[in-house]
């Protein structure tokens, strides 16, 4: 493989900027609860917060465009739309829950200091990156992602080699469907079209790789990647499992922390701070540049909306960040029910072939999408009973997945019909 310097460069920097905050305190809660069924927790969140970003990540190698390209086949205005409500739910929602999460489990045990000045030191260090722009996969992928994996390995290797207890049985009614929903959190599909526009604008600014080198080296990174948050999910979502039978825990940051005493003993606590503050704030970075370079492309390539743009996300952070860490990851399931449905049909739209991608299947899934998400998205605010018996007739919509069937429907209903009109029109 050529370039492979660079590629492994891009791929630990990838790596870095999806794990973040809910990818490092969502799986150990999520086999705690699963027990003797993570198993099938693990494969569930494996779909949607491992298999469906890599495909945006592909997708991005074949297009080397922007989010816009994601989403043009529907229409401009949709695809401007979509790429600005997927930009603010970023960095209002995911951004800012880094800055939180490093404060309760780095910050605030060790230091006396208010949620406030920490997330403001956090985003200005944040800010100093992004506006070093240039540099942000060297710096990333050849010193922080290391450090995160050596520790991460420490952890997990440690807490599944050793001594198991029998575990809990799963408090779940279907384990693979709950691994999928809890997989939204992480928001790796929508990290997936963030920070693969910024893979492309990284390579490109380094101006010396043609289309297809870019191509293989942004697919290959994401291949490894991919790999690795693999190993890594399944390691945490398996060390959940494994002590499930021995600890009690209320919420996932104090799982995360006894996990790292019970693992590295007295060293665990910093270790786990200097994990979770790696972690963390490589996401912020990749999601405030992300950010900063769909503004900059809208308007022209200002320099001034790019530096605007990325201290107006940082700002954002600062604000929301002073929420507490579950608070947030509450708040963000109605903008998850909403948006992450529409993210991960774009995303398998992109990486099909275009014999099957017609400018009508991206438009009749789309609109599929939509129209049956809404009973889940209504559920969250309303309680009445039709939105219930609605929910009833539509295929999996009891596990929140009410969209999968109909859209595969309409996908190949659409793409039958064209076929037949096409063999009609070489007669």
């Amino acid at each position: 493989m050529k370039y492979t310097k660079q590629t492994l460069i891009t791929s630990f920097a990838l790596f870095s900027l999806f794990f973040g905050a809910g990818n490092l305190i969502l799986p150990p809660f999520l086999g705690y609860n699963a027990g003797e069924d993570w198993v099938w927790v693990a494969l569930g969140f494996a779909v949607s917060a491992v298999v469906i970003p890599i495909m945006a990540i592909y997708g991005y190698a074949r297009l080397q465009g922007t989010m816009l390209d994601f989403s043009k086949k529907v229409s401009p205005s949709f695809a401007l739309l979509y790429s600005i409500l997927v930009y603010i739910i970023a960095i209002s929602l995911p951004s800012p829950r880094t800055a939180s999460v490093t404060y309760e489990m780095a910050i605030q045990p060790y230091f006396n200091i208010s949620s406030l000045w920490s997330s403001v030191l956090y985003f200005l260090l944040v800010l100093s990156f992004v506006l070093n722009r240039s540099q942000i996969l060297n710096i990333i992928g050849k010193f922080l992602t290391p450090i995160i994996i050596v520790i991460l390995l420490c952890i997990i290797g440690i807490g599944v080699l050793g001594d198991i207890e029998p575990l809990r049985a799963s408090i779940f009614k279907n384990t693979f469907t709950e691994g999928i929903l809890e997989g939204y959190q992480t928001f790796d599909a929508i990290g997936g079209v963030v920070v693969g526009g910024v893979l492309v604008i990284s390579l490109a600014l380094r101006g010396t790789y043609s289309y297809e080198e870019k191509k293989s080296i942004i697919a290959w990174s994401g291949l490894i990647s991919g790999l690795g948050l693999l190993l890594m999910y399944g390691g945490l979502i398996a060390l959940g499992a494994f002590y499930s039978g021995t600890l009690e825990v209320e919420n996932r940051t104090e799982l995360l922390s006894l996990l790292s005493n019970n693992t590295i003993g007295s060293l665990g606590a910093a270790f786990l701070s200097v994990l979770v503050t790696l972690a963390c704030f490589t996401t912020a970075v990749g999601i405030v540049t992300g950010t900063a370079d769909f503004v900059q492309g809208v308007l022209g390539d200002s320099k001034s909306a790019y530096q605007i743009t990325a201290i107006l996300g940082c700002l954002i952070g600062v604000i929301v960040g002073q929420f507490d860490v579950q608070y947030i990851i509450r708040i963000a399931v109605p903008a998850l029910m909403f948006i992450y449905p529409i993210t991960i049909a774009l995303i398998l739209l992109n990486v099909l072939p275009e014999t099957y991608g017609s400018k009508l299947v991206y438009r009749g899934v789309t609109a599929t999408v939509l129209l049956f998400s809404i009973p889940d998205f209504l559920q969250i605010f309303v309680t009445e009973e039709w939105v219930s018996q609605l929910k009833m007739f539509i295929p999996f919509s009891k596990y929140s997945l009410g969209w999968v069937f109909p859209s595969i429907a309409v996908f190949w209903l659409i793409n039958i019909s064209e076929l037949f009109t096409k063999k009609r029109v070489e007669r």
